[in-house]
């Protein structure tokens, strides 16, 4: 039986993670995975907020059949390390959409790491990730997209940003397109920044409460990741979870 062994911060799919929190976790949490299949033609879609005050790893694994849609959305609001890693494997003509927010203060890692297998032609993927955060804490992305030499027609796209709201917090992005087909198109980008002041000193002027300011601008970042989720109640859910993370902070 082979001995199972903590990650480390030497390993790249970890290179930003809490390596306190690590240790925290039993060996076999690193090899607890949700195994989800999407069959040929089926749709499906799964929202998930992450918000518990203990470190959390949640471990995905799809696999998208032929012409099929997987659709995952969700809120990192996590107390302390929290995790969310998703493996896909799309078969041809499949698309996988995926929308993910990092928000959050104190001292606490919240990351998204994807890594996305187009192993077949006229396959498709979607990401947009937004991070914000204030205190001391970080949020990551690690995101790598594999094109397969055979998987012509492949047309995958990374979107990140990431809003620093207090000096302290940190975010980090490391996306990667390894490519060996010829007919594709693949992109990703990445921006940090911190609050547009021009916004929010029009939005004083008209009389709106900085508090309020403060939030609608956040709401309006963090928007972007949800803008493909077809259930507005579910995007409402969602959008309610990562503006609860907030609190009284800002």
């Amino acid at each position: 039986m082979t001995e199972l062994k903590l990650p480390t911060l030497r390993d790249e799919e970890w290179r930003y993670a809490d390596a306190g929190a690590l240790e925290r976790f039993a060996p076999a949490s690193f090899d607890q995975w949700r195994d989800i299949e999407v069959v040929a033609g089926e749709t499906m879609c799964e929202c998930l907020v992450l918000d518990g005050s203990e470190p959390e790893l949640r471990r995905l694994r799809i696999k998208v059949g032929e012409r099929a849609r997987a659709e995952l959305f969700v809120v990192n609001a996590g107390a302390d390390y929290t995790r969310c890693e998703v493996v896909v494997h799309l078969m041809q003509g499949a698309h996988f959409q995926f929308g993910g927010v990092t928000i959050g203060g104190g001292e606490a890692t919240r990351e998204f790491v994807t890594r996305l297998a187009h192993a077949h032609p006229d396959a498709t993927s979607e990401q947009t990730i937004r991070a914000v955060h204030w205190g001391r804490a970080t949020g990551n992305f690690l995101g790598r997209i594999e094109v397969a030499r055979h998987a012509q027609k492949t047309d995958a796209a990374q979107d990140f940003k990431g809003l620093i709201l207090e000096r302290g917090a940190s975010t980090n992005a490391k996306p990667e397109l390894e490519i060996f087909a010829d007919d594709v198109k693949c992109a990703h980008g990445a921006a940090i920044g911190q609050m547009d002041e021009q916004a929010r000193y029009y939005m004083a002027a008209r009389g709106i409460p900085p508090e309020t300011a403060k939030k609608l601008l956040v709401r309006a970042f963090i928007a972007d990741a949800f803008v493909a989720l077809p259930d507005e109640a579910e995007q409402e859910r969602l959008m309610n979870a990562a503006l609860a993370a907030l609190g009284d902070t800002l």
